[in-house]
C-alpha cells in the first residue's frame, strides 16, 4: 500500500504502460494486491475522488489485458491542510481503503498547528488516520512519534527508507519506530521504474525482514 500508480494523476507515473511495466515487477516479487494512493493536495494536485476512481478504472482495464493477476485498488495521500480540514469538517467522505482507512502526509518541516485536533476530529468521525511516513519529517522525534501514537496514529514508513533511500537520519529513525515496534504499514511509496527495482534490495534488509515480525496491518486489511 502507498504507491502512485495512476497515470498524469500526481508526481507519480506518467502513464499506463509505466504503470503496467511497475505492476508487473511488483508480481514478480510476490504481491498480488496493490492499493495506490494518489496526492490530494489544494495547490498542487486537485484530485478528487471520482477522478481518482476513474482512472483506477482504466488501469484495471489495462491490467486485465496485460494479464497480470494483480488486484489493483485506490484510496488518496491526503495533505493536511485547509482543504482536507474542511472536508472532515462538512461530514465530506474521504477516499478510504478497508473501510475506515485513510492517508495523509504533512508538510516535511514543521509541525502542522492543526495536526492533533485534525486527529481527533478524524477519530471522532470514525476514521482511522495512517500518517504517512513519519520517519520523513524533520519536525518527528521519538517522543513526538509517541505522542502521536498515544492519540491513535497509525504509523506507515517507506521502505526505501529502509536502505537509506532518503538519506541516513531518516534511516536510522524508520530502525528505531520499529525497535519500538510502532509499525502498523509498511509502503513502497512507488513513484517510478527505478523505486521498484529497488524493492529487491530493500527484501534483503535486516530491518525489512524485522518489520516483517512486527504484527503489520498489510496482511489483514
Amino acid at each position: 500500500m502507498h504507491s502512485h500508480l495512476l497515470a498524469a494523476l500526481d508526481d507519480g507515473v506518467k502513464s499506463h504502460d509505466e504503470a503496467i511495466e511497475i505492476i508487473n515487477r511488483f508480481y514478480q516479487l510476490g504481491y498480488t494486491r496493490l492499493i495506490t494512493t494518489p496526492h490530494i493536495m489544494s495547490d498542487t494536485y486537485r484530485n478528487t475522488p471520482a477522478g481518482i476512481t476513474e482512472k483506477l478504472h482504466e488501469l484495471k482495464q489495462e491490467v486485465a489485458t496485460a494479464g497480470i493477476p494483480v488486484q489493483v485498488e485506490a484510496a488518496a495521500e491526503y495533505y493536511l491542510d485547509e482543504s482536507v480540514l474542511a472536508l472532515i469538517d462538512s461530514d465530506s467522505p474521504l477516499l478510504t481503503f478497508a473501510g475506515s482507512y485513510f492517508l495523509f502526509e504533512t508538510n516535511f518541516y514543521s509541525e502542522p498547528f492543526q495536526l492533533k485536533d485534525f486527529i481527533f476530529k478524524s477519530l471522532t468521525k470514525g476514521y482511522k488516520p495512517i500518517l504517512a511516513h513519519p520517519e520523513r519529517y524533520a519536525y518527528m522525534t521519538m517522543e513526538k512519534a509517541e505522542e502521536l501514537y498515544h492519540r491513535g496514529v497509525l504509523f506507515q514508513i517507506n521502505s526505501l527508507s529502509l536502505i537509506g533511500f532518503y538519506g541516513k537520519p531518516i534511516q536510522k529513525l524508520a530502525q528505531k519506530l520499529i525497535d519500538q515496534k510502532w509499525l502498523h504499514l509498511l509502503g513502497s511509496d512507488c513513484h517510478n521504474l527505478i523505486q521498484v527495482q529497488l524493492q529487491t534490495e530493500i527484501m534483503q534488509a535486516k530491518y525489512y525482514r524485522k518489520a516483517l515480525d512486527l504484527p503489520l496491518l498489510n496482511n489483514q486489511l
